[in-house]
């Protein structure tokens, strides 16, 4: 489940990061009406992040950090965790080519 949370943050940043609707069915559909010259690109700090075994009721603190690896400010409208147990915290400034972010969230099991 843990990890079924990290993978919907993940998503839901990467997604919240083209702009328009991103819940249509292909790929093409995503980008349609963006002007990819707006467009920057992240590369996460933690490619998988082990919390171990979390009991029933715990609830845990997330963080996820990233860098703006593009030429362009990283704007992040929205965060969506795949569900109910997971909150984000979206940042609430850009973040600036070659600066470092991060996404708070928490679990509760």
């Amino acid at each position: 489940m843990r990890k079924f949370s990290m993978v919907c943050l993940v998503l839901a940043l990467l997604t919240a990061c083209q702009g328009p609707d991103t819940r249509s069915a292909n790929s093409h559909s995503l980008l349609r009406g963006t002007d990819s010259a707006s467009l920057t690109s992240v590369e996460w700090k933690e490619k998988t992040i082990d919390y171990g075994k979390i009991p029933e009721g715990q609830k845990l603190d997330l963080v996820y950090h990233f860098t703006n690896t593009g030429e362009k400010p990283l704007v992040i409208e929205k965060v969506e965790p795949g569900c109910g147990c997971t909150l984000a915290e979206t940042p609430k400034e850009p973040i600036a080519p070659g600066k470092e972010g991060v996404i708070k969230g928490s679990f509760d099991s």
